[in-house]
């Protein structure tokens, strides 16, 4: 496929989303919606204004952070713009 004006890489893609909300899905139970401050190639991010959702047998516990650093190897999506939906 030829890369045109409109095709995004993927880190480019992440690049574009610096400063934005993004909602971010882990491979455990958890979900983190943040602003995006930076990434590295690895992609490690870093965010801030973060609430991260968390699956439990209890129900959905909320926890509110002012930064957070993700580990790359844990991301499994990225949703720019998102926020996480009430449930």
């Amino acid at each position: 496929m030829p890369i045109t004006s409109s095709t995004l890489l993927p880190l480019e893609l992440v690049d574009k989303c610096i400063g934005s909300r993004i909602h971010i899905i882990m491979k455990n139970d958890k979900e983190i919606v943040g602003t995006l401050l930076g990434f590295d190639d690895f992609v490690n991010m870093l965010l801030e204004d973060v609430t991260e959702y968390e699956t439990t047998p209890e129900g959905r516990r909320v926890t509110k952070l002012d930064q957070i650093l993700l580990n790359g190897n844990n991301i499994t999506m990225l949703v720019p713009g998102g926020e996480m939906p009430d449930a």
